[in-house]
């Protein structure tokens, strides 16, 4: 049965034990940052961050303030086009989990040339993957999936604090992602669930999507 996580962002509060997690898990390096007149840091996913917490604000119509953070990570979609694109150039470079549904990316990808590691990154609809320029592997969130194997919950999942994000059998995941929508609606009523036909990583957003953050693609 392919597993789900469930992001409630209107639970978030931007603690980004996730994004600390992730990075201690898989024993990626720090980075040197700059910056950028935010308080998201790092900037965006590079093949040392597969998860970062990011940061909108924007004034509504009453001139009020709101906060918008948005854990951005990969989707672990259900029918990757990553890996459509893999199979023509490097079979083998991305794989899909039989039993979780995670879409791994293998150290054939650093086979590929620049232009079809590039297509590959094109063709994500949500901007994810990240190629290594020391390795010329290409990076990204894998779910966790030696955790998984292992009976246990993703790092993130594991580190949150708030109940914002859940993981479990896809099926049960859809039906809480629908209650907590009907919770979200009496103070949101513009929330919604993003591409949850479409992806294992199922996003609960209390607005329009451009209010997470400038380059948001769904």
């Amino acid at each position: 049965m392919p597993k789900s996580i469930l992001i409630d962002t209107t639970r978030c509060t931007a603690c980004r034990g996730c994004q600390v997690a992730c990075k201690d898990w898989h024993g990626l390096p720090a980075i040197k940052t700059k910056q950028t007149g935010t308080h998201q840091n790092p900037p965006d996913l590079n093949p040392c961050n597969f998860k970062i917490v990011r940061f909108r604000e924007h004034l509504d119509d009453k001139g009020v303030v709101h906060w918008n953070f948005f854990p951005d990570q990969c989707r672990h979609c259900t029918n990757p086009p990553c890996k459509d694109v893999a199979d023509m150039v490097a079979e083998g470079a991305i794989i899909q989990d039989k039993k979780t549904g995670a879409v791994l990316f293998t150290e054939k990808t650093a086979l590929l040339s620049k232009e079809d590691a590039e297509a590959i990154r094109e063709v994500c609809p949500y901007n994810i993957p990240r190629r290594d320029e020391k390795t010329g592997r290409l990076t990204k969130c894998d779910f966790c999936i030696d955790r998984l194997r292992a009976g246990l919950e993703p790092m993130c999942v594991k580190t949150c604090p708030t109940g914002c994000m859940v993981f479990g059998e896809r099926a049960e995941i859809l039906e809480l992602a629908k209650e907590r929508l009907n919770i979200a609606k009496k103070t949101f009523p513009k929330a919604f669930l993003v591409d949850y036909k479409d992806v294992n990583i199922i996003y609960l957003l209390a607005e329009e999507k451009e209010h997470y953050y400038e380059y948001a693609t769904f």
